[in-house]
């Protein structure tokens, strides 16, 4: 069944879709359970990479904001800062019920070395009374993307945070596969975004889809045109200094025409402005996780910038161009997240930054003409060379090397278009046949290369 585009691309904040989205929308959903229950203490437990990699990524304070009912496609970040100095200054923390108790980030409780069953992203929240007696329990997980599962769910591993497409038979193209996909194209004549827009218009009118996917891109434009205005360094004690202002004043200066010659520039300093931008806890677009966010948006702007007809036409053909693009790479990531993962911590890096590339590339060739089965072969490419990638963050935090790591995957994604519209789309290896050993690959990788920030640079590079 395949995921919304709304879904894979949610407004959020910063710094990762799994460690902090998803966990703010899993405390709001239990403080929203147990507004009516009796509450004196809570207790937040947080299990695997969320614990090991918390810290860094903000996930205790995102725990905090969301049981206060603060939902991030909403919250604004200078208002969760505000929320969290008040915090820690009280010691008193207000549910959504209205209920005040007594918390600190401090109480919260980490077994970064305690993995439950269903997923490395886990967390539980119990609430007592004045007696001490339990008055609820939840375990939540957290399985990329900002996309969370509870224990009790109706169905395995169905969504708390819902999809905008529910049921299968609501669709009129379902797929789950790069083949299936394919023979949707094949059997009704449309382009891999006009499959996708004929299911998401099961649930919305097209005008709605389309106001949608363009909102989504103005927040991606306004999240690049932020971080070039901003400068110093980014937080979490690393020092990391925030390069996207002086390359933007550079490249202004030095290419004031976008001269294709410095196109690979102009995507390395989109794609770092955005994951800037998340490393401080700014307002992104999961897409489709935060660790991986500047990904799309830089080869957006690299079509909208460089492919002649998109680049000089109409702005009607330009936003055209803009809701092709998204809905293609929707289809794609859709089918990343119903056949392997799309989390870091479930499979390494390959399933973030490694999916965003695949389904920038079939954007990519989508726009630029391609056929279905080069689109097919444009998202293959991108992914095929991106299988094994670890997720290794120093000091758990969203900054070395996924920055840099999302300005060399966009290249990778604009070649691999490229590439796949030289060809006449038969190829060897199929999407399906990648999407699968990357799930493989992902369950054969040792634990400590999936976000734990307990291997690789994490451990070589001193924090200091």
């Amino acid at each position: 069944m395949p995921v919304s585009v709304f879904e894979l691309f949610s407004i959020g904040v910063g710094p990762s879709s799994s460690h902090t989205v998803g966990p703010m929308r899993a405390a709001a959903d239990f403080a929203a359970r147990t507004a009516d229950r009796p509450v004196d203490t809570i207790r937040v437990d947080l299990y695997g990479s969320l614990a090991s990699t918390g810290h860094g990524h903000g996930t205790l304070g995102a725990v905090a904001v969301g049981l206060m009912g603060h939902r991030p496609e909403d919250v604004d970040p200078d208002v969760m800062t505000a929320a969290l100095d008040a915090l820690e200054s009280t010691g008193r923390l207000t549910l959504t019920g209205g209920t005040v108790v007594p918390f600190r980030l401090a109480d919260v409780v980490l077994h970064p070395l305690t993995m439950l069953p269903r997923h490395p992203n886990a967390m539980r929240l119990r609430t007592f009374d004045a007696t001490g007696t339990e008055t609820a329990v939840e375990t939540y997980y957290s399985i990329g993307g900002g996309f969370i599962a509870r224990d009790g769910d109706e169905e395995p591993g169905e969504d708390v945070a819902g999809t905008a497409i529910p049921v299968e038979d609501t669709v009129p193209h379902p797929f789950s596969s790069g083949a299936e996909l394919l023979s949707a194209c094949a059997t009704t004549g449309l382009p891999v975004s006009g499959v996708a827009l004929a299911n998401e218009t099961a649930t919305r009118t097209e005008d709605e889809v389309r106001a949608g996917l363009l909102r989504i891109h103005a927040v991606m434009e306004e999240c690049v045109d932020r971080s070039v205005r901003r400068s110093g360094t980014l937080p979490g004690g690393l020092a990391v200094r925030r390069r996207a202002a002086d390359w933007h004043e550079q490249l202004t200066r030095d290419d004031p025409d976008h001269d294709p010659l410095f196109a690979m520039e102009w995507v390395n300093l989109t794609a770092m402005a955005v994951n800037e931008e998340n490393a401080s806890g700014g307002r992104v677009v999961t897409a489709p996780t935060n660790g991986a966010a500047g990904i799309i948006p830089a080869v957006l702007a690299y079509a909208l910038t460089y492919v002649g007809p998109i680049a000089h036409g109409s702005p009607t053909e330009r936003e055209d161009a803009v809701v092709r693009f998204l809905l293609t790479a929707g289809a794609i990531g859709s089918i990343y997240k119903e056949r392997a993962s799309i989390s870091g911590a479930e499979v390494g890096c390959q399933g973030e930054v490694g999916s965003a590339a695949s389904m920038a590339a079939a954007g990519l060739a989508e726009v630029l003409g391609g056929t279905p089965e080069q689109v097919e072969n444009a998202a293959e490419i991108a992914m095929e060379h991106n299988l094994g990638l670890t997720c290794d963050p120093i000091g758990g935090l969203v900054q070395i090397p996924c920055i840099e790591r999302n300005a060399i995957a966009a290249n990778k994604a604009v070649n691999a278009a490229r590439m796949a519209l030289r060809g006449d789309g038969v190829h060897h290896v199929s999407l399906d046949q990648v999407v699968e050993t990357m799930r493989q690959t992902g369950a054969d990788m040792s634990t400590k290369y999936k976000e734990t920030a307990m291997g690789g640079l994490a451990v070589n590079v001193p924090l200091c």
